[in-house]
């Protein structure tokens, strides 16, 4: 059953997204259940993080696919606490430029600059879109290390919506999933909606292909087709743990650029302005959508300072985060989103053409994870068990 939703906007902030999705309620025991060839879990932690999604990938009867980095997580780490009954591939991913990725625009634009961004999630993101093209799978389910499904079925269910929808969203509950401002919006009561999200995310990938950028609300960028959104739905419950969004200001100067271009782009969306995402190449509407942007954040920063002291979240804690955004803002011109717009369609462009070039191997693991890797680099760390394929040593 499709649920209708409400727009929740203000002159200088849209609330919710929600209405550009179609919003499916599907009972515990109605629905089909559809297949899973994969979950992709991008993940930066200790291996136990992984414990949710591996019962998930048992349940499902699909391979869990890892890709760590940083100092608590490998793949040799995760290969050793993997229960036997659980096919896995766990790659080792610290040098995302060993990874056989085109050169994007998009990255190339924000090199050098104050909005360079060195996390390496949306590579891990597009290496899982990779191997799903090596590897032949066709519905891959992305899922981040903090996000628990409260049953396979929920999964299931999203799977076999991708007969008729690219991409199936589910929706986050327990922490809600927004930007440090948003937060900050939320707890001085402002209208706050979450959309869809990488979090959790199930995605055929056969179709129009598509790619994660190396920016803040990279998410919303993979949900973009040809003019408009692709064929969206959100469907079944997943919850986030919880975090503190304002335990650091650098947290909201880093997503500002990335909030900026995602909800200036679908705020177009919402408006239904006819030309969909391609009415964010006009100087004009970045210079209307910053004077919002800004007018948008004071009035944040007016309501978390009225707040009484002792307040949780920290009223000090926000007003610094919200200041650090202010402060990015300053920074962002019209032209240059204009400029960030017309990488990001070319970069669709090279994506797709980069895609097209790996073949098909099925389930040649080893296969796989060298045509995952440049020319000429070093290959990745990997450890492996999966059905037809040998659980082979570190190369």
């Amino acid at each position: 059953m499709r649920t209708e939703t409400k727009r929740v906007t203000t002159e200088h902030h849209h609330g919710s997204h929600r209405h550009l999705a179609d919003i499916l309620e599907v009972g515990p025991s109605s629905g089909a259940l559809g297949t899973v060839d994969a979950i992709v879990v991008p993940t930066i932690r200790h291996p136990r993080w992984l414990r949710h999604a591996t019962r998930l990938a048992v349940a499902l009867g699909c391979p869990l696919v890892s890709l760590h980095s940083r100092r608590w997580s490998s793949a040799r780490l995760a290969a050793t606490a993997m229960p036997i009954n659980v096919e896995f591939l766990a790659v080792d991913v610290d040098d995302v430029g060993r990874l056989n990725l085109p050169d994007l625009m998009t990255t190339a634009l924000l090199r050098d600059t104050p909005f360079d961004r060195p996390t390496d999630l949306s590579a891990k993101r597009n290496a899982g879109l990779l191997l799903a093209r090596l590897m032949g799978w066709e519905r891959i389910v992305f899922l981040d290390d903090d996000i628990e499904v409260g049953g396979h079925e929920e999964v299931a269910r999203a799977a076999a919506l991708l007969d008729t929808y690219d991409v199936v969203g589910m929706h986050i509950g327990g922490y809600p999933d927004n930007s440090v401002v948003c937060h900050a919006y939320r707890e001085t009561k402002g209208r706050q909606d979450s959309f869809v999200g990488g979090g959790a995310l199930a995605v055929e990938t056969t179709r129009l292909p598509s790619f994660f950028p190396n920016i803040y609300n990279e998410d919303w960028f993979y949900l973009l087709g040809e003019t408009s959104l692709r064929r969206l739905a959100v469907t079944g419950m997943v919850k986030q743990r919880p975090y503190d969004p304002f335990d650091r200001p650098a947290r909201a100067r880093d997503q500002e650029l990335g909030d900026v271009l995602a909800e200036g782009i679908y705020w177009l969306l919402d408006e239904r302005t006819g030309t969909g995402w391609r009415g964010a190449t006009d100087v004009r509407h970045w210079s209307r959508f910053l004077l919002a942007r800004k007018e948008f954040l004071e009035n944040v920063l007016r309501r978390v300072r009225r707040l009484p002291e002792g307040s949780k979240p920290d009223r000090r804690a926000m007003e610094a985060s919200l200041l650090a955004a202010l402060g990015r803002l300053s920074r962002i011109e019209a032209g240059f989103c204009v400029a960030y717009v017309k990488a990001w369609a070319e970069d669709r462009r090279r994506w797709a053409d980069h895609l097209h070039r790996f073949p098909v191997l099925g389930s040649d693991v080893a296969g796989a994870m060298k045509w995952l890797v440049k020319d000429g680099r070093n290959p990745l760390p990997w450890k492996c068990r999966m059905e037809m394929a040998l659980d082979l040593p570190d190369v």
